[in-house]
């Protein structure tokens, strides 16, 4: 029975997962990489990609050795990575500077520029990925990278995705016309598709910075959705992991998107992908437009079909500032909160700490909580940030509803849901649907898929998940939490779109703050507090 390799790079950390084909998940290694910040400047992030690769084979060793098998048996390996994540390389593809990670906010003057010329030239990739581009995106990223680096310029030749970065490094791939490029990286990120021939037109990068010229000629290679093989790995990196060179590597994709094959998302679903922000991932049989939807992208997800993303800048992150500020730890201040009812601590929270991804796409956004009093606690704000971002999923379904997408079961997926049962019930309630949570690990499983696909285990991704998917959990909502979930909604909704877009016109907000006492004020009677 074959063997296969997954491979999750998250922010902080690798995973690696082998696989076997009859027994499922034989073992796992996971090693970590630093996050560089700055204590001048909160919009910067990046990494090296040497201390990836380092840590990638650190967790090849720790996965081998728990699974107790033999490298050579490995038929395939595959490997998806944050995004977007970008990486300026001279000659030979050797990087010239550090990954501006996927939650480096630096570029948001260029992403506001290319949104500007975007709109004022008709650009029609500017509606397929939401209407604004967004900072933490490709063009806005190596923009950024080539007005603040001169004396570097001159050795640039390309920019990478993490994902294809890594996946020429081990296939040993130096030349830009090889290069593998991930549909869904450069899909959702960097605003190719086949609708208007690829990349936007020269015509209009160049008018946004002459910096540009011929960058679209620089961004070439093999554009492909990952059922495709990116390469094969060389004998430098087989020796390295302890693997046999030769085996297939497919196109590499973004973490939160495999993710979603991992959770078994199949047409109608949307997986809410909730870890240090939350991806959301759904798929449609058409290509239609979702204003304010981060990206709708043929085959970016399951090849046949046309991928959506969309997400909220900060989940994990919004919950581990709260508890920083408590000086305490987001499982210490969960405790209790089983208690909490919808609505009960009168607070409402606007999550966008870290901006706004979707509807609004706006970085300059900060959190907002409506509601305070005297004796409000910490763990009353973490428990309204979880029903805030629960709000905001709300908003981004009502969005992906009113366009023509279904959405006929919601799945969470990710980390956090695996260990928060409080969360789910409120994204129960708050959604007013059922939501499914894995039973079992998926971290890696959908990179695992990709990898049977391509050593030919499998006809099929949907093959591969029926066979290797775990089953779910169903949270029901209360009907009574619901109610209140409504209520709460529609107040959530008028502060939304008052506050987060710079030109809304003038609306009434006065109603928020009594409503609000009026809700936990009956919450509370109803429970007997």
């Amino acid at each position: 029975m074959s063997i296969v390799a997954g491979v999750d790079f998250g922010t902080l950390s690798v995973r690696v997962s082998l696989f076997d084909k009859c027994e499922g998940r034989l073992g796992s290694g996971a090693a970590e990489y630093p996050l560089n910040r700055s204590p001048h400047d909160p919009n910067f992030a990046t990494q090296s990609h040497a201390a990836q690769m380092d840590a990638l084979v650190e967790a090849m060793r720790k996965a081998l050795n728990t699974s107790r098998i033999d490298g050579h048996r490995v038929e395939a390996l595959a490997l998806d990575t944050t995004g977007s994540s970008v990486l300026p390389v001279g000659e030979g593809l050797q990087p010239i500077d550090d990954y501006y990670l996927w939650c480096d906010h630096r570029a948001w003057s260029e992403a506001q520029e290319i949104t500007e010329a975007a709109h004022a030239q008709g650009l029609e990739a500017i509606e397929w990925c939401g209407g604004a581009y967004s900072s933490e995106w490709g063009f806005a990223k190596l923009l950024h990278w080539l007005r603040h680096n001169p004396e570097k310029r001159g050795r640039f030749v390309t920019a990478l995705e993490n994902c294809d970065m890594v996946a020429a490094t081990l296939c040993g791939i130096s030349s830009v016309e090889e290069l593998p490029r991930s549909i869904c990286a450069m899909g959702h990120k960097w605003m190719w598709n086949p609708r208007w021939g690829g990349l936007p037109s020269q015509e209009f990068l160049t008018s946004v910075d002459p910096l540009f010229d011929g960058i679209r000629q620089k961004l070439a290679g093999r554009y492909m959705t990952s059922d495709r093989i990116a390469g094969r790995l060389s004998g430098v990196w087989a020796e390295r992991l302890g693997l046999r060179a030769g085996i297939p590597v497919p196109t590499g994709a973004l973490d939160a998107h495999w993710d979603a094959i991992g959770a078994n998302i199949r047409l109608g679903d949307v997986v809410n992908v909730i870890g240090t922000s939350t991806c959301m991932i759904g798929l449609s049989q058409e290509n239609m437009l979702v204003p304010g939807v981060c990206g709708v992208v043929p085959g970016s997800v399951v090849p046949r079909y046309t991928g959506i993303e969309a997400g909220l800048s900060a989940v994990g992150d919004l919950f581990d500032g709260i508890a920083r500020r408590g000086n305490t730890s987001v499982a210490e201040m969960m405790k209790g909160l089983e208690s909490y009812r919808a609505g009960q601590t009168g607070l409402l929270r606007m999550t966008w700490d870290n901006g706004d991804r979707t509807v609004l796409v706006n970085p300059n956004l900060g959190g907002v909580t409506f509601g305070w009093n005297l004796v409000h606690t910490a763990q009353d704000e973490l428990f309204a940030a979880i029903e805030g971002t629960a709000l905001h999923t709300r908003i981004i379904l009502e969005r992906m509803r009113e366009k023509g997408t279904p959405v006929n079961r919601i799945i969470n997926g990710g980390g956090i849901p695996q260990k928060n049962d409080v969360l789910n019930r409120v994204y129960a309630n708050a959604l007013n649907k059922p939501v499914l949570i894995p039973v079992g690990d998926v971290t890696s499983l959908g990179s695992a898929i990709f990898a049977f696909v391509a050593c030919g285990d499998y006809a099929s991704v949907e093959e591969a998940q029926d066979a290797l998917c775990p089953a779910h959990r169903v949270q029901l909502p209360d009907e009574r939490e619901a109610a209140v979930y409504d209520r709460l909604y529609s107040l959530f909704r008028d502060a939304y779109f008052v506050l987060g877009l710079p030109n809304a016109p003038s609306a009434p907000v006065g109603h928020i703050l009594p409503a609000l006492r009026q809700i936990a004020s009956r919450t509370q009677r109803q429970e007997g507090k």
